[in-house]
């Protein structure tokens, strides 16, 4: 396991989230302040990490398999505190989606891998588009107080479903790539 700085830092987003889910939960009226400062750092060092193993050349096996771990491991810790305190149908579905998705394309990620394809189904611009909606709206959420009238749990709200839509889209072209490969690999296996 190469320890270098972006290992660290995914390693590091990785102790925040019991930090996290802590602050979540604290009954203090700074909390909603301290846990999204807490994901909004977790958020950093996920764009960090990965600009510094470019730029750096630090890339490693290891790094690519923890990174999307931490992000994954985060963001869903967060969407099941932001439910606890939201336990509205239409946020579960939206939760339920988002997480489903994650799971799935993951699973679909490791078996393209095993049969060598898994450039087929690498992240796209969908993907970082859902990426930047759902952190904007878990962000949002977790501060949920108004800024100068402005109703940012309302905004998040919003973001979330446009992540859940996006984050759908995006789970079935990469369905769509993968249903490719199968074609492609049912044409050149050996007749039995």
């Amino acid at each position: 396991m190469p320890m270098n700085l972006p290992n660290s830092l995914t390693l590091g987003r990785i102790l925040l989230i019991p930090v996290f889910a802590v602050v979540f939960f604290l009954p203090f009226a700074w909390a909603n302040l301290a846990a999204a400062l807490v994901f909004a750092l977790a958020a950093i060092t996920d764009w960090l990490d990965g600009f510094l193993a470019r730029r750096m050349g630090l890339t490693s096996a290891f790094g690519a398999f923890l990174d999307p771990v931490a992000d994954k491991l985060m963001v869903a810790v967060a969407l099941v505190a932001l439910l606890t305190v939201n336990p509205s149908p239409l946020f579960a579905l939206a939760v339920a989606v988002i997480i489903g998705r994650e799971i799935a394309v993951s699973a679909l990620r490791e078996w393209m891998a095993e049969l060598g394809k898994r450039a087929r189904v690498a992240v796209n611009a969908i993907g970082r588009f859902k990426t930047a909606a759902q952190m904007a709206a878990i962000l949002l959420l977790i501060y949920g107080e108004p800024v100068a009238g402005i109703p940012v749990y309302h905004i998040g709200l919003v973001l979330l479903f446009v992540a859940a839509a996006l984050t759908l889209w995006s789970m079935i072209v990469y369905l769509q790539a993968a249903m490719a490969v199968i074609r492609e690999t049912g044409r050149t296996a050996p007749k039995a």
